[in-house]
């Protein structure tokens, strides 16, 4: 039975599609961000992150910082679960990848098919054929984690507190089934197309929430005061696991920043990573 691998759709848009020219944009911006890292983070239990997933020359200055501790604790993992926003709405409001893996110009990054099929889930590639937000993590994963791990990739149209809730429920059921050790990206961008200080005030907002692991605190602040930020789904669910299955979770910011870092203007988008740890 021949393997069915999902192509990049993003590769020369938001990340290079060239491999030398792609390690060397993540080793440029690592070695820029050396000074900002906590290397004190890297002893903890790593449960996951939210991650932003805009293109490299504007979101990787935040992106690299969960990868890199991720890379220095040194934890043991067999999937990373990424759960990223549907911007296009295609396919089903939650869904796996039926691919076997994912190419990029670093490689392939197999799908782990037992940890998804565990999820019990609808399965659809129309959900992740052209969708970035999830594929933008993937080179980062092979830059930084040496070890062979896979990927269970999860997009959710659907962004409702409820589904993000049962989603949280059917990652407890799949890692008890399989065993498998997991770590969670939320893929995430923050206030879109704003004023920077504007944006910051209203990111604060939901931020407040993040930090209390407040998953419908989340849902209902984006709601309430019209906030632009785009995976809020991935966060409550990330949180809602957190919470069910590692009570005591901690969270850190990681790196903050906006695309008017890189290109100033007064409509700019915001970037936030951070660690979920215990």
């Amino acid at each position: 039975m021949s393997q069915k691998i999902r192509k990049p759709a993003v590769a020369g848009m938001f990340y290079p599609a060239i491999k030398n020219k792609l390690k060397n944009l993540i080793e440029d911006i690592d070695r820029q961000e050396e000074a900002n890292f906590d290397p004190d983070l890297e002893q903890y239990k790593i449960i996951g992150g939210i991650v932003p997933h805009a293109g490299y020359m504007y979101s990787g200055y935040q992106a690299v910082h969960f990868f890199k501790v991720l890379k220095k604790s040194e934890q043991a993992i067999d999937t990373v679960v990424i759960i990223n926003p549907n911007h296009r709405g295609m396919g089903p409001g939650v869904a796996v990848d039926d691919n076997s893996a994912w190419t990029t110009p670093l490689g392939d990054m197999e799908v782990d098919s037992e940890f998804c099929r565990a999820l019990d889930i609808p399965v659809s590639s129309s959900a992740h054929d052209n969708e970035h937000s999830g594929e933008v993590m993937v080179p980062f994963l092979q830059y930084y984690l040496e070890e062979p791990i896979k990927i269970a990739p999860i997009s959710m149209a659907d962004q409702s507190y409820e589904t993000a809730a049962d989603l949280a429920r059917k990652i407890d059921t799949a890692v008890s089934e399989t065993g498998k050790k997991i770590v969670i990206i939320a893929s995430n961008d923050f206030s879109h197309f704003v004023d920077p200080n504007e944006g910051y005030k209203l990111d604060n907002l939901v931020y407040e929430k993040i930090e209390q692991l407040d998953a419908k605190g989340v849902f209902d602040t984006i709601r309430k005061d019209n906030i632009s930020v785009c995976g809020y789904g991935p966060i409550m669910t990330l949180i809602e696991y957190s919470n069910l299955k590692f009570p005591g979770t901690k969270t850190s910011l990681l790196r903050r920043g906006n695309s008017g870092d890189i290109s100033p203007s007064t409509n700019v988008v915001n970037y936030i990573c951070t660690l979920f740890y215990l």
